[in-house]
């Protein structure tokens, strides 16, 4: 897939850059597969926005994913590629031998009329193929990783990311995720090999504020424009310094830095913490 630039036929065109969709194969989706999309515009079951800057943008249908591959021993062909408003990654529409119709997650290197496999015994090492950890060899790249057997994928599926099985240790494997943590995973939990399609994706310019609209984004004020009353940062005369030995967020809280993670029944299983903004400073 490649990127194109457009013409400068406007501020907003001057920089912006788009996807080609050379990829894609079929323009509606499977009506079996489609849902009703909701939006709640950052907000919960109060009707309060407890998520800022969520609002408005284009209408969207759900596609159904395929996230546990537990059709099992039954080849599928793919019959296409897909856009899906819902992700970053690619779509590919399976049909099985049985007639049944599913979609996935479409890896790099997956064509119309390739052959997949979804099996917990034996399987080829081949992009698009779903197999338990401990039956995929160390060194192989692979996405849509399960965190708990029969759950379905949870890591590793946004365009362009991958994971690599590093060794294999008892009943569980280690894993380097995409953003450097080594994770201990258990070795029967499902992974597909290859890595996801729509690498370019993170090379996309928006170029107007009016895309990021169209996604879904409403915009975002600084908070030293804002008045003392509405962040920690606003007021002074003219543009003023934060006043404080660090950024804090609207809500008084240090940030830029700070640890978010706090679930402590799954520190066991990291080998080693994936590198912070702030430990890369150091």
């Amino acid at each position: 897939m490649a990127i194109k630039k457009y013409n400068p036929t406007s501020p907003g065109r001057r920089h912006m850059t788009g996807q080609t969709f050379e990829e894609i194969t079929r323009t509606k989706p499977e009506k079996s597969l489609v849902k009703s999309l909701t939006r709640k515009a950052g907000r919960n079951s109060y009707g309060r926005i407890t998520v800022r800057h969520r609002g408005g943008g284009h209408a969207r249908r759900y596609r159904v994913i395929d996230f546990k591959r537990n059709k099992l021993d039954i080849p599928a062909r793919v019959d296409s590629i897909e856009y899906d408003p819902n992700r970053s990654a690619r779509i590919a529409l399976l049909i099985y031998a049985d007639g049944e119709k599913r979609y996935i997650v479409a890896p790099v290197g997956l064509k119309v009329g390739d052959s997949v496999i979804s099996s917990r015994t034996e399987a080829e090492i081949t992009v698009g193929n779903a197999l338990p950890l401990e039956r995929i060899p160390p060194g192989t790249t692979i996405h849509n990783v399960e965190l708990y057997p029969g759950r379905g994928g949870q890591m590793v599926r946004a365009a362009g990311a991958s994971a690599r099985l590093m060794a294999k240790e008892g009943d569980y494997v280690t894993l380097r995720l995409p953003s450097g943590e080594l994770r201990l995973v258990r070795r029967t939990c499902m992974a597909t090999i290859g890595q996801v399609g729509n690498e370019e994706h993170a090379n996309v310019k928006l170029g107007k504020a009016g895309r990021k609209r169209w996604k879904g984004w409403r915009p975002a004020v600084r908070g030293s424009a804002m008045s003392p009353r509405d962040h920690p940062h606003g007021g002074g005369e003219g543009r003023s310094p934060i006043g404080m030995p660090g950024p804090k967020s609207p809500w008084g809280w240090r940030t830029l830095g700070r640890k978010t993670r706090h679930n402590k029944d799954t520190e066991k299983y990291i080998v080693r913490r994936r590198q912070s903004g702030s430990d890369r400073r150091r």
